[in-house]
This record gives C-alpha cells, structure tokens and sequence, in this order.
C-alpha cells in the first residue's frame, strides 16, 4: 500500500494491548463495523464483487491493523481518554487506519479530521461524534412507523394477490402494522423504466387497498444502480459511472447522479410514485451512486452521491419517509429518516437460518447512531418457525433497533411467532437515542460476535 493510500499521521497513542480496543465504522450499510483489540486486523473482502457490494469501492483495504470510512475511535484500555478521529462534514470521508507498534497505536488518515478526547470510555465518544456531526445538519424526525414487508417470505416472486392477502391478515390478526411495503419483485427496475412488471398485477390497486385499510403504502426501489445489460444501460452509456457488483442475474453498474437526464429520469419515476399514493420509500443499493468513475459536473462520487439523495428528498417533499439501505453512511446523514445499520437478515437460500445471524455484529456495534444520525433499521424480524434464529434475531433487532419491521406470510406464523409479532409492533419504533447501557451491551456484543 503506498504512502497516499496510508494517509498521514494522525496520532500515536500509548495502549494497554491486552485490555485496548478500536472501533472502525464501515463505509456503507452492508459494511463491517465493530470493536476490535488494538493488535486485531480487520476484516476484508474475499472477492471483487464483495469490494464493491460491502466495502468501499476504489478504496484498498488495510492488511494489517483495522480501517474505518469517516470514523475511528481508540480507547487505550490504560484509564487515559478514549479518543475519536471522525469526519465533520458528510460531503468529505476519509480513510482512517490505525496499527499496533509495541504499545502505542498508530493513526493515519487521508483526509482531514476532528480529534476529540472522552473521559467516558469508547461509547461515550461515539454518542457525542453522533451529537457533534448531526448538529451540522438538519435532521429529520418524523416517528418511525410500524411496517410489514414482503422480502423475507415471498422474495422477486411477490404478487399483487400476496400483498392484498398481507392486509387481510393483519386486519385479521389486529396486528397495528403503519406501513405495509412491497419490496423487490414488483418492477422489472429503474434499468428498464420504474414500470410495474406484468407478473406482479396491479400496483395503482394494491397502494389503494393498502391505504383504504387505513395504512400506508411502501415501496422498495434501487435508484441509483442499473444492470449492465438493460435498456438504459445500452441507450445510455453516458449515464453510468463504474462498476458497482453483481445482481439481477447481471453485472451492476452506478448512475451518475449529477447527469442531468439520470436526474429528470430519477424525478420523473419517484413523483410517479408519491402520486400513486406511495409515501414510505425504502431506497436499497445506494452505494452505486458513489462509486468511483469520470461524472457530468467532475465531482467526486461521495459530493454525486449526496447531490442524488438531496435531489430525492427534494421530489418526493418532506411527508415521503426515506429508508436508506446499502447506503453510503455518513454521506446520508440529515436526508433519511431511518437507515439499515446491518446486512440483510438473510439471503435466498438461507431461510431456515443455517447461515446465521449476518446483521447481529454491526446492528450491535451501530447502536449509537440510533436518535442521532437517524432511526436504526436492524431489517426484519422473521418469526416464522421455519427460521431457527427467530427468536434470538427478534430479540436483538427490538433491543438495537428503532424501526420495527417484520417480513412474514402472517397465516404462516404459530402462537410464538404471533406473539413475538405483537410484541416487536406493541411498543411502535422509537426515533430516541440508546441509554448508554445499550450502548455498552452493543459494543461488547459486537466484540464478541466479531470474534466469532
């Protein structure tokens, strides 16, 4: 790794090796974020593909010691202050690194940050970045609502007649479920025009039963990302910017959000949306906006990507609740009303849970954004008893989350499965901060779980 890619120094600080720990925010939603020990390195993509779907793309990843996008919080273990190294400004992220020499670790950077110091331990550090870095924005703090989601049961196969059962069910059930969303399944994607896929049915009916039940209407979409091998792909290679992973059954590649035709396209299918009657949009793969590569105005991709969601949060006005997903963290902060602060509670093919619990660690780790930067959305409970980790995922996401979702077909749930379900919904989501003994309970929990 060169000497620019390292960054500059920073700091040195004197640490207890046995009992010092760092804590190293991912780039994005799906990223890594936890609590290591001083002398641990951190974990790093296996393939490309991961680079660029769970780290920082165009970033190289440290080989020894640990890395954080934006933020990085030493606490020495020695009784001294813990120390935070973040960002103060959500257009600029810089590279931090940190590496145990002897007993005192060393801090690089390649961008510009704020050095405090906290006599309250590493927690405390975080809660006050959290204070300081949404003090210069305007945060918004609309309630989380109550919401089931299509995913998790009937994944890209969802119907119009799945979802019209889902209100049935609730109502049934007299669940107090707030947003009923649709998730990915309901438009063949932003590539091929925000259109309803014939597969699907009828989305205009669906958003009306959905708000004639006196709830609201959800919807999932990818804004910011394309295949490479659909329409706009090919009629509009200006438009895209690089390389941006794998899905679909095709590689992906980001928008250039400052292109003026992404950008009339981009308003012209939300205020299709908001027109329907759709007023809870769950916005996923939204680091393909930042992805490295030459853009329309010559900015770079963090400066694009925020431009993008301002431009989003412009068109769809202030009532419209964003959900940022696979979202480039501290660059979203003050344009989203709830964030997923953790990977998706599983993936096609892991439904009976034998894949474990992938979003425990930086659900755990985050918890001090929670009330501060946005609302935490841990993803879905599951509590289905096919799922063998329901009970211990629906456990952590009502303990570390602040956004209550569930993503089950309702007539598929036994007593324990409802009964979870109405406690997850009972006490509605929360937009207020942790106490710090949550935050304490996290970090440990995170440390354990990345040790795993």
């Amino acid at each position: 790794m060169s000497a620019p890619e390292q960054g500059r120094p920073v700091d040195e600080v004197r640490v207890d090796v046995a009992a010092g720990r760092v804590y190293a925010e991912g780039w994005q939603s799906w990223s890594p974020a936890t609590w290591y020990a001083v002398g641990a390195t951190g974990r790093a993509p296996a393939e490309e593909w991961e680079h660029q779907m769970r780290f920082r793309p165009g970033t190289s990843v440290a080989r020894r010691g640990v890395q954080g996008e934006g933020l990085l919080v030493v606490d020495p273990g020695t009784g001294a202050p813990a120390r935070c190294y973040g960002s103060s400004d959500p257009t600029a992220v810089p590279t931090l690194r940190a590496h145990l020499e002897g007993d005192t670790l060393l801090v690089r950077a390649t961008g510009a940050v704020q050095t405090t110091e906290h006599a309250g331990g590493g927690e405390a550090a975080l809660a006050a970045y959290g204070d300081s870095l949404a003090a210069g924005v305007v945060r918004r703090t609309l309630p989380p609502p109550r919401v089931w989601c299509s995913w998790y049961r009937f994944f890209e196969e969802v119907t119009d007649d799945d979802v019209l059962e889902a209100v049935r069910d609730l109502d049934v059930h007299d669940l107090p479920v707030d947003v009923v969303q649709v998730d990915d399944g309901w438009s063949p994607g932003l590539g091929e025009g925000l259109v309803v896929s014939d597969r699907f049915g009828s989305l205009p009916a669906v958003v009306d039963a959905i708000r004639s039940s006196g709830r609201r209407a959800g919807i999932w979409l990818a804004p910011f990302a394309v295949g490479a091998e659909t329409t706009i792909a090919r009629e509009h290679p200006d438009w895209l910017v690089g390389e941006a992973g794998r899905n679909w059954g095709q590689a992906l590649r980001g928008l250039d959000l400052t292109h003026p035709g992404v950008r009339d396209r981009l308003a012209e299918a939300l205020q299709g949306l908001v027109a329907m009657g759709v007023d809870y949009l769950k916005l996923d793969f939204l680091y393909a906006g930042a992805v490295p590569g030459p853009r329309h105005s010559g900015v770079d991709g963090v400066a694009a990507y925020r431009s993008g969601l301002e431009l989003v949060r412009e068109v769809v006005g202030p009532d419209v609740q964003l959900v940022g997903c696979g979202a480039p963290l501290l660059p979203s902060v003050g344009l989203v009303d709830a964030m997923r602060v953790s990977p998706d509670t599983f993936h096609e093919g892991g439904e009976d849970g034998s894949t474990g619990l992938r979003g425990l660690m930086p659900l755990a780790a985050r918890a001090w954004q929670q009330g501060r930067l946005w609302v935490n959305d841990p993803d879905c409970v599951v509590a289905r008893p096919s799922y063998s980790q329901r009970e211990t995922w629906a456990g952590a996401a009502r303990t570390y989350g602040g956004l209550p979702s569930f993503s089950d077909r309702v007539g598929e749930l036994d007593d324990w499965g409802l009964d979870a379900v109405r406690g997850l919904l009972a006490g509605g989501g929360t937009a207020e901060p942790f106490a710090p003994d949550v935050l304490r309970a996290g970090a440990a929990l995170a440390r354990t779980e990345g040790e795993r």
